[in-house]
C-alpha cells in the first residue's frame, strides 16, 4: 500500500514518550517511555482497552498536547520541540484527523464542510473530484442531518484528506458505525492509502481492523507490548468480526 514497501522511508518516529495527568497521589502515567517508527505509506493499527494511551499518543503526534518527555519527529521534524505557532502550521500542512463523531458543521453542505479545510492547504485535493472519490457528489449539496452516518463519516474522512495531508490521524473512525458501513469506511481508507500515499494511523478497540494494517501496535497501561510488521495485510473486503 502506497509506496511503503518500495522505500521504508521512516515517516514518524517517536523515542521514550512520557506522559502524565495530575500531580502527588493524583498523578496518573498515560505513556511510559513509547519507543516506535512508520514507514511513510504505511497503514498502522494501534490496539488496546481503555485507558492504554492510544488516543493520548495520537493527540501528542497531532501536536494537540504536549509530551513530558521523549521525541516525536515527523518528517524529520521534533513536534516537541515547536512553539504553539509553528505546531499550529505543522497541523495546517501535515495533518488531517478523523474522529469517532464527526464534527461536521450542521449549517454546512457536505461540500461546504470539506471547502472550508480546504482553505488551510497551499495544495488541496480538488473538491469535486474528492467528492466523487467518497461517493458524496450526489450529495455535496445536502446538509448533514440529511444523510446518513456512514456518509457523514466520509465527509469527515474528505475534510480531512482534502489538505492532501502527509498523515492522517483517526481515533476510532468505525465507532459510531454498523458492520456494514464500518466495512465500507475501511475500504475507504484502504484506498485512500492506495491512492493519495498518506501514511494513516488508526486508534480501534476492534482487533479485527489490524489485519489490514502494514503495522500493528498495542498498548498496555502507556507501554507498547506489541510491535510488528504484517507482511501479508487482507483487503478490508475480507475483514470480518
Amino acid at each position: 500500500m502506497g509506496d511503503t514497501m518500495a522505500t521504508q522511508r521512516v515517516y514518524v518516529q517517536v523515542k521514550d514518550l512520557k506522559k502524565h495527568y495530575g500531580d502527588g497521589d493524583a498523578r496518573l502515567t498515560v505513556l511510559d517511555g513509547i519507543d516506535t517508527s512508520i514507514n511513510r505509506g504505511e497503514i498502522c493499527v494501534m490496539l488496546g482497552p481503555s485507558g492504554s494511551g492510544k488516543s493520548t499518543f495520537l493527540n501528542l503526534i497531532g501536536g494537540l498536547e504536549d509530551a513530558d518527555a521523549g521525541s516525536i519527529l515527523v518528517d524529520g521534524c521534533d513536534l516537541t520541540t515547536l512553539k504553539a505557532g509553528d505546531l499550529g502550521e505543522y497541523r495546517r500542512r501535515e495533518l488531517g484527523f478523523v474522529f469517532q463523531f464527526y464534527n461536521l458543521v450542521p449549517d454546512l453542505t457536505i461540500k461546504e464542510n470539506i471547502e472550508v479545510t480546504a482553505h488551510l492547504s497551499k495544495n488541496p485535493l480538488n473538491v469535486d473530484d474528492l467528492l466523487r472519490s467518497l461517493g458524496l457528489y450526489e450529495h455535496r449539496n445536502k446538509f448533514p442531518r440529511q444523510v446518513s452516518g456512514g456518509q457523514q463519516q466520509r465527509c469527515a474522512i474528505g475534510r480531512a484528506l482534502v489538505k492532501n495531508p502527509g498523515l492522517l490521524l483517526c481515533d476510532e473512525p468505525t465507532g459510531a458505525l454498523d458492520y456494514k458501513t464500518s466495512k465500507e469506511i475501511l475500504q475507504l481508507m484502504e484506498d485512500v492509502n492506495r491512492t493519495y500515499g498518506c501514511t494513516i494511523i488508526i486508534v480501534t478497540h476492534n482487533a479485527a481492523i489490524a489485519r489490514m494494517a502494514n503495522r500493528v501496535l498495542r498498548l498496555r497501561d502507556g507501554r507498547i507490548v506489541e510491535d510488528e510488521l504484517n507482511e501479508s495485510p487482507v483487503a478490508a473486503a475480507e475483514l470480518d468480526w
